[in-house]
């Protein structure tokens, strides 16, 4: 019997567990913090249930396998005993690919997204246009449906959303059409550098083949770097010198038509690359037409704590972008605004902040917030006022005393939330500033 090592029991841990067991393997779960909860869920499970030993050599070496869940870092130990014993280290999207594979029938086909900014919202819209074109599918992977759960459904295809953290532990795992949306700094906390966070990356179009497609956006050197070097057939998105690009008013494809901007429900800089990525990725897979792709994109909204508009009182619009804890995330959507007030700040992730500034002439203000107020206010005080708050509260009372008619205020931290939110991360932040603001707003009306 194949004895497999689950590191961390969480929502991917819980799923891979299960995944195993399905098939015959003998599993353990190790966790660095076990508490009742992940014990009673470990029994439900009926696995055994570990905690870190001082020595996890010994542990390791009594298994075949070892599944990491994506909050375990590169840099854990139980990595390098498994490295060093030479025990397979596989990410839950490697089994579920090489489980696919099997599949009585046939391996059904996969679409795969990976960038720092904007995976889950492309994956989504994907998987909308898939829906339009009659195409039973999930947005799986880094989301609420792990791939050793989606690979269970009735399903014609999958959308794959593929963090660095499940990409890093592949070998085989390959996609029919794989997109790469972006490259930025993040996740050093995870990755050991730069270097492997962008060979983690790399891995999507590393492992495809001459009959797959990779599609990458135009004006990222990196991505596009790494598309020139790409074995599958190569396909561009942006807005201007591309293949799927914008043409005037109107999404264009090499073939025709996708959409107009006007139809789209939000029409940001970026949900117009986002919309050219899905297009590209669902057609040059032949899984959907330009049609499908159009009606999806009139009718999508994207999820929540994105930019997500929130309310509007004396001619201020609201927006929650909590999702936005990267420096490259926060400036993308600082340029989506002629004139804004930005409430930024939180747990530096040992990133550099002054992406975040590069276009300072859309700023009315700044309210800093959180462990690295300080950063925020050093890095804005040349450019605009700056205001420092130590409670959300404070913040979305500072913001609007800044504000005026015409502007927006855009809580785009930049920055990860656990100092203030330890529970939820970035989701309690984003929920948190949309409540309040939605009790100041009061009569005037929340928007959705």
């Amino acid at each position: 019997m194949v004895r497999s090592m689950v590191y961390g029991l969480a929502v991917t841990g819980a799923s891979t567990v299960r995944a195993l067991a399905r098939r015959g393997h003998d599993v353990v779960v190790v966790d660095d913090h076990i508490d009742d909860a992940k014990r009673a869920l470990a029994g439900e499970l009926g696995v055994e249930l570990l905690a870190t030993p001082v020595s996890i050599d010994a542990l390791v070496g009594g298994c075949d396998l070892v599944s990491p869940s994506p909050g375990v870092p590169e840099t854990h130990g139980v990595i390098a005993a498994a490295r060093d014993l030479g025990v397979p280290v596989r990410s839950e999207i490697e089994l579920a690919y090489a489980w696919e594979q099997d599949r009585p029938g046939g391996a059904r086909p996969i679409l795969a997204v990976t960038g720092t900014d904007g995976k889950t919202t492309t994956s989504l819209l994907a998987a909308a246009m898939l829906t339009a074109a009659g195409v039973r599918t999930v947005a799986a992977g880094n989301t609420d449906v792990p791939l050793v759960d989606a690979i269970e459904m009735e399903l014609d295809a999958y959308v794959v959303e593929c963090s660095s953290f499940r990409l890093a532990w592949t070998d085989q795992f390959r996609a029919d059409a794989g997109l790469w949306l972006n490259l930025a700094p993040d996740h050093l906390n995870w990755h050991r550098s730069m270097v492997t966070y962008e060979a983690a990356k790399a891995r999507l179009f590393d492992l495809q083949r001459l009959s797959d497609v990779a599609i990458g956006f135009v004006d990222d050197p990196i991505v596009m770097r790494h598309l020139a070097g790409a074995p599958a057939r190569h396909v561009t998105f942006g807005r201007s010198n591309a293949d799927y690009q914008l043409a005037g008013d109107t999404l264009s494809a090499p073939t025709g038509t996708i959409a107009t901007v006007a139809s789209m429900k939000r029409r940001l800089p970026h949900d117009i690359t986002n919309a050219l990525a899905a297009s590209a990725l669902v057609f040059e897979s032949g899984l959907a037409d330009l049609s499908a792709a159009g009606r999806a994109i009139e009718t999508f909204v994207g999820p929540p704590h994105r930019i997500e508009p929130v309310g509007e009182r004396d001619g201020v619009q609201w927006f929650n972008d909590s999702k936005a804890t990267t420096p490259h995330a926060a400036a993308v959507a600082i340029r989506g605004f002629e004139h804004l007030v930005l409430i930024a700040g939180g747990r530096n992730k040992g990133l550099d902040l002054a992406p975040m500034a590069a276009e300072p002439q859309r700023l009315r203000s700044v309210v800093a917030i959180g462990e690295s107020a300080a950063e925020i206010a050093e890095l804005f005080s040349p450019h605009c006022a700056v205001v420092r708050a130590d409670s959300m509260e404070a913040a979305v009372l500072a913001a609007a005393d800044s504000a005026h008619r015409g502007d927006a205020v855009l809580l785009s931290p930049g920055c990860a939330s656990f100092d203030w939110y330890p529970i939820g991360g970035y989701v309690a932040r984003g929920d948190h500033f949309r409540q309040l603001v939605t009790e100041m707003v009061g009569s005037q009306g929340a928007e959705s």
